[in-house]
């Protein structure tokens, strides 16, 4: 009997993140799974365009931190990132790629344990989604 390709995948997870945020996620990864980090100034320069490339890249799923709100050294950066994932979340959809591979957590910053806790979400979300079908 072989095992599931849903199983037996090594997930890969690109990481949009502020400085403020958090420094690197790819701190967190254990081996099971690949982080690929996207350092930015500000969250707020989240682009669609840029998510959209992470799927195309091969991404399995794509993670934005961001800072609490009331707490985003530019204002309102993190707000802004938010409303763009949320727009990306129903493209995504739309396309057949499932928006529930793209998603925007607050962050504390400085928290590596929220983070690790954040990517393992992730890797068990797509235990069951499983790999990307646009890759």
């Amino acid at each position: 009997m072989s095992i599931p390709e849903q199983i037996k995948f090594k997930p890969k997870i690109t990481v949009f993140h502020c400085f403020n945020a958090f420094s690197d996620p790819s701190l967190v990864s254990n081996g099971n799974f690949e982080v690929k980090s996207v350092k930015m100034a500000c969250s707020s320069l989240t682009r669609e365009v840029f998510l959209l490339r992470a799927f195309e890249s091969g991404a399995d799923a794509v993670v934005v931190l961001v800072c609490p709100v009331g707490q985003c050294d530019y204002l309102q950066g993190n707000i802004r990132a938010a409303r763009r994932v949320a727009r990306m979340k129903k493209l995504v959809d739309e396309i057949g790629i499932d928006g529930k591979r793209l998603n925007i957590y607050n962050v504390t910053r400085g928290d590596k344990s929220a983070v690790a806790e954040i990517i393992q979400k992730t890797v068990s979300d797509l235990a069951v989604l499983g790999p990307n079908p646009a890759a």
